[in-house]
């Protein structure tokens, strides 16, 4: 397992669950029932300098590291020791290609800071999971961060700060977008955390 100073801002991590609804979103985005993912996040730092797991979600039973609230359905931060000590699964670390320089951290930071709260978007995970359906949907409807799902909270991050390019982040399920990171060479080859 990867040390805690191997994790850097960027990095993007993703959970394949053991649970029926784990599996059927895998089957609906191309990804392997019980093995391919099901859920992503990014770390980034927080305000006061920790590094933090950043997620869209409707399952955490972890209070927000930012706001202090429980039971959050929608864009919050947690450690990811916790988060990985509470979750029932795999979990890997996809490590983006290189360090992010100063003025991006601060720019992935602000950008995640400004989305903590922000409702979780249950049709919008829904439409990201077929292929036919993403593109589809992503050329009819316009990108709109006002609900997140996770995969469309990762690329909108790493859109933001300048590392991935997409004409709308709501089109990525989790299995595709961690494919187009490797496919561009952005993340590294997956390590095993879990």
């Amino acid at each position: 397992m990867p040390e805690i100073q191997d994790f850097k801002p960027g990095d993007i991590v993703g959970f394949s669950g053991r649970c029926w609804w784990s599996a059927a979103i895998n089957f609906f985005t191309g990804g392997i029932p019980f093995w391919g993912l099901s859920h992503v996040g990014i770390l980034a730092n927080s305000q006061d300098g920790r590094l933090l797991f950043w997620e869209s979600t409707d399952e955490s039973a972890l209070p927000c590291e930012i706001t202090g609230n429980e039971k959050v359905a929608g864009v919050q931060a947690h450690s990811l020791d916790k988060v990985l000590a509470g979750y029932h699964g795999r979990a890997w670390l996809y490590s983006l290609y290189r360090h992010l320089y100063a003025h991006e951290k601060c720019r992935l930071t602000g950008f995640l800071m400004s989305l903590v709260g922000r409702s979780y978007d249950t049709p919008g995970a829904i439409r990201s999971g077929g292929m036919i359906l993403a593109v589809v949907d992503g050329c009819v409807r316009d990108e709109s961060l006002d609900l997140l799902f996770c995969s469309e909270a990762v690329a909108a991050a790493a859109a933001n700060i300048g590392i991935f390019q997409t004409a709308n982040a709501s089109r990525w399920s989790p299995n595709r977008l961690v494919r187009r990171l490797r496919l561009s060479g952005i993340v590294r080859k997956p390590k095993r955390l879990k």
